[in-house]
């Protein structure tokens, strides 16, 4: 009889995972103290050294259990495959970009409200895990009908409801995810 063995198959994922529970646990016991000064992007002043850890921590913040369960779900689905495709660095690479673009579109275009969670992160390997059977010679229709679906939906959303800083976000995240997914094209780790 095999010996069940339980492996850490996905580093980055579940680093990312365990960071984002640990943001949000911290956020509770600081009264949401820590959630805003570090895991939330907002208009803030450049001077602030803090500004520039919020472009790239916001990611990792949650307004709640549900929030983050809804984010790390969907990570937790598909970024263990993306990370074995890809490798850890490049997926780790994939997830500071998007953090950073996401948080600047942010900063830039919405003064007035704060943004947290991984969603553009999320909706950035949605989009890339439908490259993962690209070939050199045609686009995959999973590819065509992830972007239609996911992002033509929060498009939709974005023009037609009162949220669209979340749906700006996703869109972002996607478009990276689109990028990423072009630039790692034929490559394994």
């Amino acid at each position: 009889m095999k010996k069940l063995v339980i492996r850490f198959n996905a580093p980055v994922i579940l680093s990312f995972a365990l960071l984002s529970l640990a943001a949000l646990v911290l956020g509770v016991v600081t009264d949401g103290y820590t959630t805003a000064a570090f895991f939330s992007v907002y208009r803030s002043s450049l001077a602030d050294p803090l500004t520039y850890v919020r472009f790239f921590g916001h990611v990792l913040g949650h307004s709640g259990y549900s929030h983050y369960m809804g984010n790390m779900l969907l990570l937790l689905l598909v970024g263990p495959a993306l990370e074995e495709k890809y490798g850890g660095g490049r997926l780790t690479l994939a997830i500071v970009i998007t953090a950073l673009v996401t948080g600047l579109v942010h900063f830039i275009f919405f003064p007035g409200t704060a943004l947290l969670g991984a969603s553009g992160v999320v909706f950035m390997m949605i989009v890339l895990s439908s490259f993962t059977e690209m070939k050199k010679d045609g686009i995959p229709i999973t590819l065509i009908l992830v972007v239609i679906l996911y992002l033509g939906q929060e498009l939709l959303a974005g023009l037609s409801g009162v949220d669209n800083v979340s749906q700006l976000t996703h869109i972002v995240g996607g478009v990276c995810g689109i990028v990423f997914g072009f630039s790692f094209k034929g490559r394994r780790r």
